[in-house]
């Protein structure tokens, strides 16, 4: 089953925790798809990965591009258009294709009290399916402890 990483964003919001977390992945060799709420949203996704870090350059696309060329793809359905191993979901996003990733993030607002019940409800259904479950808790500097796994 796929190992499913809730991470709890407090310290930092999603878009100055998100390219870090696609940095790592891509350091390791990943590929990644981000799953995000609607196509707008894509597209702001799209725009902070290309000015996130004027010092830096995370290669990624979306639609429009060939997904195969692209480590990071940016989509609002979970189709695996660029062959990804890693799937990150963004706003709440769910996945019928969960078992076909190695590994998945679940990145959710914890000064949102609905995305926090939304994010439990979420670790329920992973847990019931049967995948590995790991929570990570941000710290105040923006990093990353691990608080529990299932």
């Amino acid at each position: 089953m796929t190992e499913v990483g809730f991470y709890h964003l407090q310290a930092t919001p999603l878009e100055r925790a998100l390219p870090k977390l696609l940095e790592k992945a891509l350091e390791r060799g990943m590929k990644a798809l981000v799953v995000a709420a609607s196509r707008e949203r894509v597209v702001q996704l799209d725009e902070l990965l290309w000015t996130y870090d004027p010092a830096s350059f995370l290669p990624h696309g979306a639609a429009g591009l060939d997904p195969q060329r692209q480590p990071v793809w940016l989509a609002e359905d979970d189709a695996n258009l660029n062959d990804a191993s890693l799937l990150v979901l963004v706003d709440g996003q769910t996945s019928g294709r969960l078992a076909s990733f190695e590994r998945a993030i679940d990145l959710f607002d914890g000064r949102d009290e609905a995305a926090v019940a939304a994010a439990r409800e979420r670790w329920r259904a992973c847990k019931e399916a049967g995948h590995r479950l790991s929570y990570w808790q941000q710290t105040r500097q923006g990093g990353w402890q691990k608080k529990a796994e299932a």
